[in-house]
């Protein structure tokens, strides 16, 4: 990913945004991690047209938000809506969650994730998405 200046103010609360997460983004970030899911490489707290990203797979132009229920007011979904479609400008892909499917549905939510990106289907075993395996065409299947 290209390096584009950041402000000093949120590189800084990137970094804080790191070290203390949320329920709901701590248990996704460990199945996305370290290329767990597909082989995908995704960062945490990403800085991005000056907004933070919760997650980001650069190579994809993927990112990922794991929203609370905040975002359901009308003053917080009008801000989703206008930081996701700066970010569209870019050439990113905004997926959102909210924090109860990433607790509940972990696994529904990685196989939305995987199938945005266009590195497995939806029909793939959660196993097989986290071990990092990557579906082959038909073809070459055994």
């Amino acid at each position: 990913m290209p390096h584009t200046p950041v402000a000093q103010n949120t590189r800084r609360n990137a970094k804080s945004m790191r070290r203390v997460m949320t329920e709901p983004e701590l248990k996704l970030w460990n199945a996305l991690r370290a290329h767990r899911l597909m082989g995908l490489s995704f960062r945490r707290q990403v800085p991005i047209a000056g907004y933070i990203a919760d997650f980001a797979c650069p190579l994809k132009k993927l990112i990922v938000e794991v929203d609370g229920s905040q975002h359901g007011d009308r003053m917080h979904a009008h801000g989703d809506q206008v930081r996701t479609r700066r970010l569209e400008a870019d050439g990113w892909t905004v997926l959102r969650f909210w924090n109860d499917d990433v607790l509940t549905d972990l696994e529904g939510v990685c196989r939305h994730i995987v199938v945005a990106a266009g590195v497995g289907d939806a029909g793939q075993s959660f196993d097989a998405m986290l071990a990092g395996a990557v579906l082959q065409p038909e073809e070459f299947r055994p």
